[in-house]
């Protein structure tokens, strides 16, 4: 069933000024519960305006989102409920911290949904280990940490509303190897045990193939494509044809295919292509 839903959604910058810009062109979607989602496309593909209709931070120009099946535009008093099932958690979203500690930075959105303290704080202690925070850090302040648990600070507070949808803006940007890893494994632990519906923004191929069910591919804003990650991959020439990047691993099967070896064109993971490698290698010792 899909949880959220646009129908011909279309939003214009500046509408009716000389700057008219379309940033989101009568985009057609339906994301299902528990998917996670990557989307890509280059800055200024609308990828970014489209999430902000998702919990209503933008609306529309034309066309609807649709949550659960409901307009989240029907009754504009409920909008607010609308963003605590729709968690967005912008890029660089350690410069939102600003709680004394910790705790509160990620108990802050947990008490404007009215939750008494005891809930507050049994969720505050499972965001913290689900995101790969000690208890020992929750009393400091968030200003003494190192970039990487900041950031996972900032998400924490988002991941602790228990929203139905959570999207993410990037959130690797900026950080190292090592940070990124960490962060991109709490997210993938976070849907394995909630099983919600995850939109990740990324710029890095590499990384959205990594955890993708599904890939949005935007491009000039309108959807280039919006499928399964193995059928959005097989597409990787046309993906490179309109001036978007593809996993070094795909690129490498591209050129082997040219040279007279075909594995196929859904190759994105060294994983997979190791396997494939091996065995080619036994079926030929085999011979």
């Amino acid at each position: 069933m899909a949880v959220l839903k646009t129908e011909e959604l279309t939003y214009v910058y500046s509408e009716g000024t000389p700057f008219e810009k379309t940033a989101v062109d009568h985009v057609n979607l339906e994301i299902n519960e528990g998917e996670m989602v990557g989307v890509i496309g280059h800055t200024g593909s609308g990828k970014s305006t489209l999430i902000q209709h998702f919990n209503g931070l933008i609306k529309a120009t034309s066309g609807r989102v649709l949550l659960d099946g409901v307009d989240i535009w029907a009754d504009k008093t409920k909008i607010r409920d609308v963003r605590f099932q729709v968690g967005l958690v912008f890029q660089y979203p350690e410069y939102q911290i600003f709680e004394e500690t910790v705790y509160k930075d990620i108990a802050f959105g947990c008490k404007n949904m009215g939750l008494d303290d005891a809930e507050i704080k049994r969720r505050v202690f499972e965001t913290a280990s689900d995101i790969g925070l000690s208890e020992e850090l929750l009393g400091r302040s968030p200003f003494e940490l190192s970039g990487g648990q900041k950031r996972r600070v900032a998400i924490a507070g988002v991941m602790a509303m228990k929203p139905k949808v959570l999207i993410l803006d990037e959130p690797a940007a900026g950080l190292d190897p090592s940070g990124r890893d960490k962060i991109f494994e709490c997210i993938k632990n976070y849907h394995r045990k909630y099983n919600n519906t995850i939109l990740i923004v990324s710029h890095s191929m590499e990384d959205t193939a990594s955890f993708a069910d599904k890939i949005l591919v935007m491009n000039q804003a309108k959807v280039f494509c919006y499928d399964d990650t193995v059928n959005v991959f097989a597409r990787a020439e046309e993906i490179t044809e309109i001036g978007l990047d593809v996993p070094q691993i795909t690129k490498v099967f591209i050129e082997l295919k040219k040279r007279g070896l075909d594995f196929g064109k859904d190759v994105y993971t060294v994983d997979y292509a190791k396997k494939l490698l091996l065995e080619y290698l036994n079926e030929r010792q085999g011979r």
